[in-house]
């Protein structure tokens, strides 16, 4: 049983996911690129260190909440990087949602400076991550999976083991991938009905009632009513995933038709300016 944790990144996702550890009486130590954010957590028990290097050597467990690839990647290899602190065994856990080629060659670093590695990427967005209620996606070592059960349990309400690295980074793609191509269609549709003249409330309470009842259809379609796009899901981050789904798919040779038109539509979103804003100001665009 681990004694001691850290959590790199603190952003919507990572906050709220290190607070829940700190408030089940976890020990924590803690690092953003942006130290302003470390503050709030300071006050629920979480020490602050100065480098993701000092998280990783003081830490038996550490988990990584970073925004793409290109992040994950400087939080592990960068001079002051975790891979130069992992040592003696200690484990690296990293639930940033990144392209298996990416989790693939973050493990083989850790693995050879001495650590031990599991990806765990989440599906969830802030409120799940608030409430302690993320389903959890991890591959790889499959003891260190073990060990952070307890820990996953006060981050999630469901945490399974996928296997090899990189299995757990494809499947959160594909879960992804079937988000996105939802939240456009559902911005469309709505789009399609407002235009026709029909009531969007009364559209959204037949979803409701029917086969296609979700609670991401129930709660993405009232913020598209109120056009309230304040952040619960970055939409640069979904365009992130769509684009790493759409090059998985051309990497295994599959076909992705619905998911390219609905990259190309959160596409022009963040060059639209709506990249900081939720998913559900894709339907910014779609009229």
């Amino acid at each position: 049983m681990a004694e001691s944790y850290g959590f790199i990144g603190l952003g919507i996702m990572g906050s709220r996911m290190a607070a829940n550890l700190l408030r089940k009486n976890f020990k924590v130590k803690i690092w953003n690129r942006d130290g302003a954010k470390c503050e709030p957590l300071l006050t629920l028990g979480a020490q602050k260190v100065g480098s993701p290097r000092e998280v990783a050597a003081g830490s038996d467990i550490t988990f990584a909440m970073v925004s793409d690839p290109a992040a994950a990647r400087e939080v592990c290899f960068g001079a002051e990087g975790v891979a130069g602190g992992i040592g003696e065994g200690r484990g690296y856990v990293d639930m940033s949602t990144v392209d298996d080629e990416t989790s693939r060659a973050i493990a083989e670093e850790i693995v050879r400076c001495g650590g031990r590695f599991l990806e765990a990427p989440v599906s969830g967005t802030k409120k799940p991550a608030e409430d302690g209620t993320l389903v959890i996606l991890a591959a790889g070592d499959q003891e260190l999976y073990r060990e952070s059960i307890a820990a996953f349990e006060a981050m999630g309400k469901k945490h399974l083991f996928l296997g090899e690295v990189g299995n757990g980074a494809r499947m959160k793609l594909v879960v992804n991938l079937i988000l996105g191509d939802v939240m456009a269609a559902l911005s469309e549709g709505m789009a399609l009905g407002k235009k026709a003249g029909l009531s969007g409330e009364q559209l959204l309470e037949i979803l409701e009632a029917g086969a296609l009842s979700s609670p991401m259809i129930r709660g993405k379609g009232a913020l598209l009513l109120k056009e309230d796009y304040t952040p619960s899901f970055p939409l640069k981050h979904l365009q992130k995933d769509l684009r790493l789904a759409v090059a998985l798919g051309d990497r295994v040779g599959q076909p992705l038709h619905c998911t390219a038109s609905a990259n190309e539509v959160f596409k022009r979103a963040v060059a639209a300016g709506h990249g900081d804003e939720d998913i559900a100001a894709v339907h910014q665009v779609s009229s």
